[in-house]
């Protein structure tokens, strides 16, 4: 039963027919996990928050930085260093002292999601990498949870509702992941900062309509979204028979290996513990950052040549063809890119930097700041 307290906070929700008493109801009583407390996750937590969805969970590992806040909603500049589960947390409980915040540390992965799944209504997809999003619909689709599917890149954004029981799944829209560097993330390519803030309400507004059970979800169709024009167009979506997850005979029967599965790895890449060792060794390598400028005077690795990623063809002439050469980014796309332009023109000993400067931080040398 709702309190007098909270039949005069959700007032206007219990004026529409279509929700009233018992929808209020159904969303106090409800639980929804979001996946990723990053651009999609905050503007989702919030709203879903303020409808008095009863039991929220967060998963993240990150913390606050200053290039979230164009962006990410749930954190304000004195958030900046700490980290996001707690900032969160602080502010939706302020927003909404009657629900539960249960937060999740770390990331979600093949050990720990079924899980974590296991005790929530639905879920809600912010993440921004193919290896989580492709983990959350298999472990949403095993454990017959409704996934509330976003993406965003640049202007453009998608939403989508994927219920294997109901319809299809992430893997029948997408059954292979892109090649690597073919597909930046927002922090390779950019994102407009309101583009999130769309993407992730349409994320809460189909959450509460499956509590609730009205209007009609987006099981089926995929809504893409083209902030610069602002077009909203629709695409009816199949379940594929042949989908190995959901279709007639699913050969997926448990979680795998994501990161293999999006990530193999290539000939023409080196990890970071490779590259370290080497280093170590005294071995003649150049480095070439293809990051941006202000990326590369943020910090970058000790000897690096700086050649921006759109210089590399007019600046072929400043990179030795007779020696071993590893080139890197942020996270591998766009180095990725630059090895196989390389190649192309008869570069030989060109290595590409697996999981780029983040991956050098966060398993080499922790003091590196990437921006």
């Amino acid at each position: 039963m709702l309190s007098p307290a909270e039949l005069q906070r959700y007032s206007r929700h219990l004026l529409l027919p279509e929700i009233g008493e018992e929808g209020q109801e159904r969303l106090k009583k409800a639980s929804v996990l979001v996946v990723g407390a990053g651009g999609l996750g905050s503007p989702a937590a919030i709203y879903l928050a303020a409808a008095g969805v009863g039991r929220i969970g967060l998963v993240d590992f990150d913390e606050v930085d200053l290039t979230n806040l164009h962006r990410q909603v749930l954190y304000g500049t004195s958030d900046v260093g700490r980290p996001k589960l707690d900032a969160a947390r602080a502010r939706l409980q302020d927003l909404n002292r009657d629900i539960e915040i249960v937060t999740h540390a770390g990331a979600l992965t093949s050990e720990n999601a079924m899980d974590v799944i296991a005790g929530y209504d639905i879920v809600v997809d912010g993440t921004d990498n193919f290896p989580t999003r492709y983990l959350v619909n298999d472990a949403c689709a095993l454990a017959g949870k409704p996934n509330v599917y976003g993406s965003i890149f640049r202007f453009d954004g998608q939403v989508s509702v994927f219920d294997a029981g109901n319809g299809p799944c992430y893997r029948c829209l997408y059954p292979e992941p892109p090649p690597p560097h073919l597909v930046p993330s927002c922090a390779e390519g950019g994102v407009l900062g309101v583009l999130p803030g769309i993407v992730g309400t349409i994320q809460a507004a189909e959450a509460i309509k499956l509590i609730t059970g009205t209007g009609t979800p987006l099981r089926g169709r995929l809504l893409l979204i083209d902030a610069l024009a602002m077009r909203f167009r629709e695409l009816k979506l199949r379940k594929n028979p042949a989908c190995p997850l959901c279709g007639e005979q699913p050969a997926i029967h448990q979680l795998i290996d994501y990161e293999g599965f999006c990530n193999p790895m290539h000939e023409t890449e080196i990890t970071v513990r490779q590259l370290a060792e080497r280093l170590n060794a005294g071995e003649d390598l150049v480095l070439v950052d293809v990051r941006e400028t202000y990326e590369y005077q943020t910090d970058h690795l000790q000897g690096a040549q700086h050649i921006p990623l759109r210089e590399v063809p007019h600046r072929l002439g400043e990179i030795p063809r007779d020696r071993d050469v590893v080139v890197y980014c942020r996270s591998g796309q766009r180095s990725g890119r630059a090895q196989q332009f390389l190649a192309e023109h008869g570069f030989s000993r060109v290595r590409n930097l697996r999981g780029g400067i983040s991956a050098w931080a966060r398993e080499i040398d922790p003091t590196v700041r990437v921006a």
